[in-house]
């Protein structure tokens, strides 16, 4: 699920936590790094659960308003389309998700239900729902592009949903993007009813695990060194008025760029100007490149670069 720059992004906000907290447990400090990253599995579920909740809330209320004492020719005869979806009907029969549900112990819904009972009601509202019921029969492809569009347009966008999220994890805020577009990319695979939902690893490899620990531990363990090699050379900046976050994206690309051997050169410093584009000042990513290109053109000259071999030093 994850890609290296998630990774860049989430050593980069560990190793600020780091300078803001004062800490100096490594160990520590590693163990939260790890937690902010494996709970990316729990958010991606927890957003699966929500769909599966949104139609078994509709069918409970569907149920309950056809038993009233006056109930209405609409509440006795109602359109269950939604509740007959054939996609969401698959992601509540999937075993992988339940099992994962399960062992996560995803039941926020069930505590939180004033939520999916307001998104329910939004959705409602919202156009993709509202053409898809009047729609007539539906195939399962009808269905699929319904749930697709209703993630996509309705559900992953709601500001209460987004805000519920910030609240239980803040950590949770910059993968919820990540998690959203791997979503939709799982939900555009389901093509017929034997379709099944395979539950992402958090990292494509040991590798990518293995390379989130080595750039967290060998920047934090070098930072006066790595500092150095840019101290003193940006002289239309005083070194305290560089933003944290440029200090520390330096330090990170330098650390990658003198210690992974595997990691081709303009691999890092593209892969850090749009870190730097996204989290930091609008003028960062050109002062940092700046500084990258001036350095590289020195390593090259007192032969410091060694960019041999597949594995990570």
């Amino acid at each position: 699920m994850l890609n290296r720059r998630h990774i860049r992004v989430k050593v980069m906000q560990s190793i600020y936590a780091v300078h803001q907290h004062k800490s100096d447990d490594i160990n520590r400090e590693e163990k939260f790094l790890f937690y902010s990253i494996e709970a990316i599995q729990e958010l991606y579920l927890l957003l699966f659960s929500a769909m599966i909740e949104l139609r078994s809330n509709e069918e409970k209320h569907l149920a309950l308003s056809s038993k009233k004492h006056l109930a209405t020719t609409e509440e006795l005869n109602p359109n269950t389309k939604f509740v007959q979806n054939q996609v969401l009907l698959l992601l509540e029969s999937q075993s992988s998700l339940s099992v994962a549900f399960e062992n996560k112990k995803i039941n926020q819904w069930k505590l939180n239900d004033d939520l999916i009972i307001q998104l329910l009601d939004e959705i409602k509202k919202s156009d993709v729902y509202l053409e898809y019921m009047d729609a007539g029969a539906a195939t399962f492809k009808d269905d699929a592009q319904f749930v697709y569009d209703l993630f996509e347009k309705v559900i992953a966008p709601n500001d209460r949903l987004y805000d519920y999220l910030e609240d239980y994890k803040l950590t949770w805020i910059d993968d919820y993007a990540l998690v959203n577009t791997f979503i939709i990319k799982q939900l555009a695979k389901l093509k017929d009813v034997n379709s099944t939902v395979e539950i992402p690893r958090v990292y494509k490899d040991e590798d990518d695990k293995d390379f989130a620990k080595q750039l967290f531990i060998k920047t934090l363990l070098n930072e006066q060194e790595l500092a150095k090699e840019y101290v003193n050379k940006t002289p239309n900046w005083d070194s305290e008025r560089i933003a944290e976050i440029d200090t520390i994206i330096l330090k990170m690309a330098i650390c990658e760029i003198l210690k992974f051997p595997s990691i081709p050169v303009k691999v890092t410093i593209n892969e850090y100007l749009e870190i730097a584009k996204e989290y930091s000042t609008p003028k960062s990513s050109i002062f940092i490149n700046g500084i990258l290109d001036n350095l590289i053109k020195e390593f090259k000259e007192e032969n410091k670069l060694n960019k041999s071999g597949r594995g990570l030093m």
